[in-house]
Order: structure tokens, then sequence, then C-alpha cells
């Protein structure tokens, strides 16, 4: 086994303990698509995201600890479909996501309030991979 292979399969073995963490907020669709770049030149690219947003989960606002910002709460996460959004400004307290609080436009105006992550998750709802957290009244 050469090096570059060397290195790759070490890559390969340190993300795993990433993509575990995804599970809990992106789609099985969309981290088999992410997953199947690590077999490409894209690899690094595909490494990199799941180490950048498991750690954005990991260290994200959970239930309440952003209460009373309103709008000047920070968005962790956006997720989006067409013409609707969702971005998430807290998660459960639970390991397990079941839902997280943020806000909801589904292209008729938003509103503040719990958003299950389990559908998001089971309708395929893509999550944005190229997002920075920033105050949720810059996204709206």
């Amino acid at each position: 086994m050469n090096q570059q292979t060397q290195q790759h399969n070490n890559r390969l073995a340190e993300v795993i303990p990433h993509v575990k963490t995804m599970r809990g907020f992106m789609s099985d669709q969309q981290i088999a698509i992410l997953g199947s770049c690590f077999r490409t030149e894209e690899a690094d690219f595909a490494f990199d995201k799941f180490e950048e947003y498991a750690d954005r989960v990991t260290n994200m606002h959970k239930s309440y600890e952003q209460d009373g910002k309103g709008k000047d709460a920070i968005v962790h996460l956006h997720y989006f479909r067409g013409g609707m959004d969702w971005y998430i400004t807290e998660k459960d307290m639970e390991n397990e996501q079941h839902q997280a609080f943020g806000w909801a436009d589904l292209g008729h105006g938003g509103e503040f309030g719990y958003i299950s992550i389990e559908e998001l998750k089971a309708n395929n709802i893509e999550m944005d991979l190229f997002w920075e957290p920033k105050p949720l009244k810059d996204c709206i």
C-alpha cells in the first residue's frame, strides 16, 4: 500500500464518527451522496464537510439556550427545498435528534417553532453544506 492510499484510509477512519453524528441531522440520501465522494478527487471536500458539520452540531446551542433572542438567535443549520427554508437555531437536549427549534418558511412567510428533523430527513430535505452560522435576522 502506498503512502497516499494509507493517508486516505487513515482519513476515512477518522471521518466515520463524524458521519455517525450527521446521521441525526442529514438524510440517508444526502449522506450517501456526500459519502460517494470518498473514493474520488472530491474526497477531501467530503471529509472536511462531515468534520465541519459534525463539529457544528456537537457544539450548537441546545433547547432554550437562545430563548428570548428572537431574530438575533444564531442559525447553525439551514435546510432547503424549492422555495422552502428551515433555519435551525437550537437542537434537542437529548442525544437523539428528533426535533429542533428554529424558523420555518414554507414559502408563505415564516414562523418560529419546533421542526421535526426526522421529517426533514425522511423527505430528503437538503442540508445546506455551504451555510455559515449567522443571526436569523440576516437570513430572512
